[in-house]
């Protein structure tokens, strides 16, 4: 919105600075990092006027027990600031910008459905299964389609395989729209699983969403794209205000998150979160760069299928509980010893993703 006061750079030169993505990116993570910590005390505070508190699972770690009450939905604070930054920063004639608020919304809706569930009817489980993957599936489904007939060219329709200059695959509609399916489906729910300790959750997010902004970055640039050997993507650049947005509304919601948390993101936040990530990704032709950066994400939901799967053939366990930072906790790693080592994990991998952008 703020882009049009570029208009009037003629007459007043300062403002020419709103033509700029990197500034633009700034602002907006400065903006939703503000609205976070600003409105951050007023939301805890009217979620437990409201009784909006946690019912922690019984089966899960008997440390946990003590959160029962705390209160959740915080991730409606995350993606007003989200939302509100993003109106405010980007460009609003930009295809990708309007995509990325229907699935961070859209996915947001279905969360907060599932956490009022639980609150209203104190059932840990929230809405089925099935009712959930149903609503994520239209969404991702939509939004695949929606990215495949915004595409200016053939070679923003390509899949990237990592570390492999000549490798680029073609796909079709129904190979793009199945893609972006898995990517944003799998993303959501995977962030959705991470999101079970203090922490544990938001920090990852902000240094995927970080590096997957230098990618939106590059992939928008054609000279950017055409040196790093990346499909240009034409309005691309424009995601990184979305990206920055992100990293800070999760950065000034993690302040009242970090340990002991006095608000949980719920499924609200993480569910919407998780997709919006992968929706980057398919934005950016970086699926395969994603489940490098997101390996933690990629870890507690393989955790999860593998548990799962295991105990239903054999009515055995590989994990002592699942997802994996559970199964940590039972081992007797202390809670912030496992989100610190897990944010550190993260770390490392977003950097070996942004390897991927010179090492070909």
């Amino acid at each position: 919105m703020l882009l049009l006061l570029a208009r009037f750079s003629d007459w007043f030169t300062v403002l020419n600075v709103f033509q700029y993505t990197t500034f633009r990116a700034v602002m907006a993570a400065l903006t939703a990092l503000a609205f976070s910590l600003l409105l951050g005390p007023w939301t805890i505070r009217k979620l437990t006027e409201l009784k909006v508190g946690q019912a922690v699972r019984t089966d899960g770690p008997q440390t946990h027990l003590i959160k029962n009450g705390t209160p959740t939905m915080g991730g409606s604070l995350i993606l007003t600031a989200i939302t509100f930054s993003t109106l405010l920063w980007a460009n609003l004639g930009n295809v990708y910008i309007w995509i990325l608020l229907f699935v961070l919304l859209g996915t947001g809706a279905l969360g907060f459905y599932d956490d009022w569930r639980k609150v209203v009817y104190k059932d840990p489980n929230g809405v089925s299964a099935r009712f959930k993957i149903v609503w994520q599936s239209f969404i991702a489904l939509a939004a695949g389609l929606l990215l495949f007939y915004a595409a200016s060219n053939s070679a923003n329709n390509i899949l990237i395989v990592p570390f492999f200059k000549h490798i680029a695959l073609p796909l079709g509609v129904i190979g793009f729209a199945v893609l972006a399916y898995l990517t944003i489906v799998g993303t959501s729910n995977a962030v959705n699983l991470t999101d079970g300790l203090d922490g544990l959750a938001a920090f990852p997010v902000v240094l995927v969403a970080g590096g997957l902004s230098i990618f939106a970055y590059a992939a928008g640039h054609a000279e950017f794209a055409r040196y790093l050997q990346l499909p240009f993507i034409p309005g691309a650049n424009e995601v990184v205000i979305f990206c920055t947005a992100i990293c800070g509304a999760c950065l000034g919601f993690l302040w009242f998150n970090a340990y002991p948390a006095q608000v949980f993101m719920g499924d609200v936040g993480a569910l919407a979160l998780g997709a919006a990530l992968g929706t980057v990704a398919v934005i950016t032709r970086q699926e395969f760069v994603l489940v490098i950066m997101g390996g933690l994400f990629v870890a507690e939901a393989v955790s999860v299928i593998l548990q799962v799967g295991w105990y239903k053939r054999t009515k055995k366990r590989i994990f002592l509980m699942a997802p994996i930072h559970h199964h940590y906790e039972q081992k007797g790693w202390k809670e912030t010893q496992v989100v610190v080592r897990f944010w550190i994990i993260t770390i490392v991998l977003v950097l070996i993703g942004l390897s991927t952008l010179k090492i070909r």
